[in-house]
């Protein structure tokens, strides 16, 4: 575990991570290829049905900083720019997207060892300011993620979490969608040496009533083969196979049936990633 509480978005990371990582119902294809001078380019492509997207990302790395440019099928250029510790425990981001003018924002990240801030401002006229902070420990934390909007003078978002974590086990809670969804999450390792761990996410919408049950877990077969299943409330089942075939690449196959409706075709996903 790290010194600090990190930043609210690893609040419940691990068992999302678990839960939802690497599960797909497309096929994807990715290949990142490295030039001597330290430049990387990614290529993907995602078949969704009868649509085809594609991206190529460049990444240039200089000292502390990164520049990330990447450009898709509908012509969209996405720049990002991460200066790493200017000071210590500080990260500063700055993100545009052509053609869209009010993509600008610059956001500041800041990691000590009783808390973890972040925030960020459109660079607009009247732009939309977020700030999210937690504060504890790598043990306990407690944190927010609120969003106003300066145009309309609107609370956009305002999320609260709760986490406690120890060695082998993780447990968050947190409340979203303006106070309207109640989210509990769970996560404990079994086996370290096998990477085997079970996790399970509760989530409870106030305005329908509404409950959905998630669990699932991970196992690694052998150092470079792993499996994962989950089932939901539901009725849907998904598993996956993902295999390191080479270092830094990855073939990953899953599926999904709906165990409710077993006269309809199962889902089948495939992605492969191919790195240097």
């Amino acid at each position: 575990m790290g010194k600090g509480p990190g930043l609210y978005t690893e609040i419940g990371k691990k068992t999302r991570d678990l839960l939802y990582k690497d599960y797909q119902s497309d096929h994807k294809f990715t290949i990142t290829t490295t030039s001597p001078t330290g430049v990387a380019i990614t290529s993907s492509g995602a078949k969704k049905g009868e649509l085809f997207l594609a991206d190529v990302n460049t990444q240039l790395k200089n000292k502390n900083i990164t520049t990330d440019i990447k450009v898709d099928t509908d012509s969209n250029l996405s720049t990002t720019i991460t200066v790493d510790e200017p000071a210590p425990g500080l990260k500063t981001i700055f993100s545009f997207r052509v053609p869209d003018q009010r993509s600008g924002k610059v956001e500041l990240q800041y990691l000590h060892d009783y808390a973890g801030i972040s925030t960020s401002i459109g660079l607009t006229a009247n732009p939309i300011i977020n700030f999210s902070g937690v504060i504890g420990t790598n043990l306990v934390a407690l944190g927010t993620d609120l969003s106003y909007d300066t145009k309309t003078g609107d609370v956009t978002k305002y999320n609260a979490g709760l986490s406690f974590s120890n060695a082998d086990l993780i447990a968050a809670l947190t409340l979203n969608d303006k106070a309207d969804t109640l989210n509990a999450s769970y996560y404990h390792i079994v086996n370290p040496f096998t990477n085997t761990a079970v996790g399970a996410e509760v989530t409870h919408k106030f305005s329908t009533n509404e409950n959905t049950i998630t669990v699932g877990t991970q196992h690694a077969l052998d150092p470079l083969t792993s499996v994962k299943a989950r089932v939901n409330n539901s009725g849907k089942a998904s598993a996956l196979i993902q295999h390191e075939w080479r270092p830094k690449s990855f073939l990953t196959i899953s599926g999904e049936v709906d165990t409710k409706a077993i006269d309809k075709s199962a889902k089948v996903g495939l992605a492969l990633a191919l790195k240097p």
